[in-house]
């Protein structure tokens, strides 16, 4: 498990969150505008949905465990809460989700403060650049999107003495398109070997981003070929235990083909209104 389930209920800023309750989230024309009629509405969600749609996600997750033969409660949950307000983040909080999933660390911080103190797990899934490190090192349980051995220096330098190592996947660019982001699979020995004997972090496994593609059996080949890059390093004297893959439209797939962690926005906190 990536964190513990059975958060009990709680307030927010002050307020307490009704099941029933729709919330909506505006952005003004300018700071400290209070006329909504000049504003537009970003975010529209209740916790009555967030509810549902999270007990719908972990019943599908379950169904995929059982149909290709995973242990139940193999695979976790991250519920990917880039775009979304702590207000939403709360909601699924209250219903047992405990973990996280962010890709700016600029928009994170501010929701990682306003929560603190409530038991929950922060995942950096997004690129992760020089100059955001230390937030990140100092932030974040996890962080999935390790591709280079200098950010990882840096990262590895940054964590502060007094947090448990952080937990570490290396990407990986199983596409080999120059484009992605992630290392190449050829060179995953020797990164993985640097990034293991770092201090202050803790080499988990891998993470990948394969092409959308529809196909059900695409889309397995791509996360079986992580799952043998996995295999591979462990092979070599590794104990890596992680495989963060899969996403709202192709989590089945990676399921099938190992993951431990899925990576769920959409299918749990809806479409951001633009």
């Amino acid at each position: 498990m990536i964190g513990e389930s059975g958060y009990s209920a709680g307030l927010f800023g002050g307020w307490a969150l009704p099941d029933s309750s729709e919330f909506h989230l505006y952005q003004c024309p300018r700071l400290g505008h209070n006329d909504t009629r000049h504003c537009s509405i970003t975010h529209r969600f209740s916790v009555k949905n967030i509810a549902q749609h999270l007990a719908a996600f972990r019943e599908s997750v379950h169904a995929a465990e059982r149909r290709h033969g995973r242990r139940e409660g193999s695979v976790s949950l991250l519920a990917v809460s880039k775009s979304h307000p702590a207000t939403a983040i709360f909601a699924a909080a209250e219903v047992g989700q405990r973990d996280f999933g962010e890709n700016y660390v600029q928009e994170a911080l501010p929701k990682i403060a306003e929560l603190e103190g409530r038991g929950l797990y922060w995942h950096f899934i997004g690129p992760l650049q020089s100059n955001k490190t230390r937030a990140v090192a100092a932030g974040f349980h996890w962080l999935h999107s390790l591709d280079r051995l200098r950010i990882a220096s840096r990262v590895s330098a940054s964590r502060p003495a007094d947090l448990p190592a952080l937990n570490v996947c290396l990407q990986v660019n199983i596409s080999g398109e120059r484009s992605k982001s992630g290392v190449e699979p050829g060179a995953l020995p020797e990164l993985a070997a640097a990034v293991a004997a770092l201090p202050g972090l803790k080499l988990r496994g891998l993470m990948a981003m394969p092409d959308p593609v529809a196909e059900f059996e695409t889309q397995r080949a791509q996360f079986r070929a992580v799952r043998e890059c996995l295999e591979q390093l462990n092979r070599e004297g590794h104990k890596l235990d992680t495989l963060s893959m899969g996403t709202t439209q192709d989590f089945e797939a990676a399921i099938a083909e190992g993951a431990t962690i899925v990576r769920i926005g959409t299918g749990i906190f809806g479409q951001r209104v633009y």
